[in-house]
Formats: C-alpha cells, sequence, structure tokens
C-alpha cells in the first residue's frame, strides 16, 4: 500500500497534537433509509457514528475495498457513517492512541513503534497480508538475488517508514548490514530519479515502483520483501479503550471492512469501477492502474480473511529490535487479537 511516511520521533509531538483536538463525535440517531417500501408509516431510528478515517495517503484505486464498503452500505449498515481522511498515518495513530477517534489505517511497525511509547493501540484486523515493498533494480545489472545488493547504491524515500523498514528486513535475511551498501534518500521519487538515470537500484511498493517503470517500457529485477520474510503490514487499529468500551462496535466496523475486502477480491472490475467514484481523474480503462489493483488483490488474499499472523508480527518486532527503533523487546501479543473478526471470514472461500 501507498503510504506517506514521516520520522517515527514525530510521533510524540504528533500525541500532543492529538490530546489538544476536540473530542471526537459521539453517536447521534439519524433515519434508517434502509427500510421497505412497505414499513410501518413511523420512522425509525438507529444510532449510527459519524467518524472519520485516517487512510495514509491520497485517495487511490489501492482503497477499494473501503470504497465498496461505503458505497455499499456496509459501514452504514454496522452503524458508521465515515468520511475519509487522507492524512498521515502517523496521524491517525496518535490520535487512536489519544481516543479522539476510533479507528484508523495503520502499518504493522507503527503500532509497534507506538505502543513502545506507550500509546494503547490495538491492530484488529488485516487488510495487507503480504508486506508491499520491493527493492527494484535495473535488469542490466545482473542481480541474482537480495544478496547481490552488497555493495551497491541504493534510492529510498529517506531512512524512516515502510521502504526503509522492507530494505532492512530484505538485507538481514541475506545476512548483510546497512554498513554493506550505501543508501540515498530521496525523497519519494524513485520513478523519477530510476527513468533518468540517477538511480540503478530504488526501494518502493509492489503496487507503485514496478508496475509505473515497466509500463515505461525498462527492464527490471524485483525482489519483493514478501517473498523472503513475513511481515506485519498494513491493517486496521483502535484504542484499548475502545475496544473494552465498544466490543460490538468494533466487530461490526472490522466486519464491514471485511466485506468490502471480499467483494473486491471476488469483483475487481466492480471495485475499480466504484473506485472511480472516489478517486479524481481515475479513467474508465487505465491500463496502469487496473494492474496495480490486480496486484494489491494478490496482496490482500488470505484464506482466512483479515487473519493476524503471528510470525508477522515477531518478524517485525526483530527488525525494528535489530534496527535499533526499539529500545527494548515487547510482547507482540498485546499488539493485536483477532478476537473481533467474523466468524463468516474464516475459511470464506470454501
Amino acid at each position: 500500500m501507498l503510504r506517506r511516511g514521516l520520522p517515527f520521533i514525530l510521533l510524540i509531538a504528533l500525541v500532543l497534537a492529538a490530546c489538544q483536538k476536540p473530542a471526537a463525535p459521539t453517536p447521534t440517531p439519524q433515519e434508517d433509509t434502509s427500510s421497505s417500501a412497505e414499513a410501518p408509516s413511523t420512522t425509525e431510528k438507529k444510532t449510527v457514528e459519524s467518524i472519520r478515517l485516517p487512510m495514509g495517503y491520497i485517495p487511490n484505486v489501492q482503497y477499494a475495498p473501503f470504497y465498496l464498503a461505503h458505497q455499499r452500505g456496509y459501514f452504514r449498515d454496522a452503524g458508521f457513517e465515515v468520511e475519509f481522511d487522507y492524512s498521515f498515518e502517523t496521524d491517525g495513530v496518535a490520535l487512536v492512541g489519544a481516543g479522539e477517534i476510533p479507528f484508523a489505517v495503520v502499518s504493522g511497525e507503527q503500532v509497534l513503534l507506538a505502543r513502545a511509547q506507550g500509546l494503547p493501540v490495538v491492530y484488529v484486523m488485516t487488510w495487507w497480508q503480504k508486506f508491499p515493498v520491493a527493492v527494484v533494480a535495473d535488469a542490466k545489472l545482473g542481480l541474482e538475488s537480495p544478496a547481490d545488493l552488497k555493495g551497491q547504491t541504493i534510492a529510498l524515500p529517506g531512512l524512516f517508514g515502510a521502504n526503509y523498514i522492507g530494505l532492512m528486513a530484505l538485507l538481514y535475511q541475506f545476512d548483510l548490514q546497512e554498513t554493506d551498501v550505501t543508501l540515498e534518500s530521496i525523497g519519494f521519487n524513485q520513478v523519477e530519479a530510476f527513468a533518468s538515470g540517477k538511480q540503478r537500484i530504488v526501494v518502493g511498493y509492489i503496487t507503485n515502483e514496478p508496475i509505473q517503470l515497466r509500463n515505461m517500457g525498462f527492464d527490471l529485477t524485483v525482489f519483493p520483501v514478501a517473498d523472503y520474510v513475513t511481515l506485519a503490514s498494513n491493517g486496521i487499529i483502535t484504542s484499548e479503550m475502545y475496544l473494552q468500551e465498544h466490543p460490538d462496535r468494533v466487530r461490526a466496523f472490522v466486519s464491514a471492512l471485511l466485506m468490502g475486502l471480499r467483494d473486491a477480491i471476488d469483483h475487481p472490475d466492480s471495485a475499480y469501477e466504484v473506485s472511480r467514484e472516489y478517486v479524481e481523474d481515475l479513467a474508465e480503462n487505465d491500463p496502469v492502474q487496473q494492474e496495480v489493483l490486480a496486484t494489491a488483490l494478490e496482496y490482500w488474499y488470505s484464506d482466512d480473511l483479515g487473519y493476524i499472523q503471528r510470525e508477522a508480527w515477531q518478524n517485525m518486532h526483530d527488525v525494528l529490535l535489530k534496527m535499533g527503533l526499539l529500545e527494548a523487546p515487547l510482547d507482540v501479543t498485546q499488539a493485536y487479537t483477532n478476537d473481533f473478526l467474523p466468524e463468516w471470514a474464516k475459511g470464506w472461500r470454501k
């Protein structure tokens, strides 16, 4: 999943800022417009909570499951009127941790880093089953495996975020250290830097840089991190307090989003069309964006939809610890729970 990143040290500042913001809206009675024509004339009321959901990136076809859950009424049927907030990921972590909003779209490493700083956030559903970062190299370099990255110059947005962590996890799998390569921080300009010839190896997202560059005619060697190590990726977080006080609402929200995810996997063409209602300038037939969605679908899929893998979290924890981003070990089992996944999601294709 594409995501704008911020250095982890800004998280504390964002938490302090979040604590000064107005409280999140409380549930309010709204009309139930889903009743049939034969319903009684008396308008029946139900509680719908208006929430904003930090997404971590700009409107994009990769948010298709969320758009489907919104457009098809799954969120509303679950009791939520959702406003998509395309703000920074770390802002979402801070707001959820401060109890200002109930949910946010967040990656696994941010959850662990937040908990290490005392933020009581909990990951309740996996969206991306596979970590989407990849190393993209000019095929002319003749790299045959990630081990061949030793001695190479590798460009990435900066020494922060999922690109950096994914790269380090990949290097560690081949007994390489950061000192075995030369890292260049170039901002989020990987495609431009590669296409111009300034960089021959970049780190990016499997749903972005490789697709764009191949469609520009470049011959690439791609090393997806997920092919070599399982890491915790993007999903939904809430706070420990919200879990305790509103467990049924957490279950309802998770189930609604999983229904959107199920629909996207089962009907990608419809998912693309619905996304056009939410993503400005998304063309009816854009082969690049259609490939982006198709690739994302492969990374979302699981036989147990939304299931959180302990191995992924332990691996992520160990990478962060080795990088020095965690000062001390954490109990990773406190960072996530599968208890709020709906029964239908387990073995949903059977």
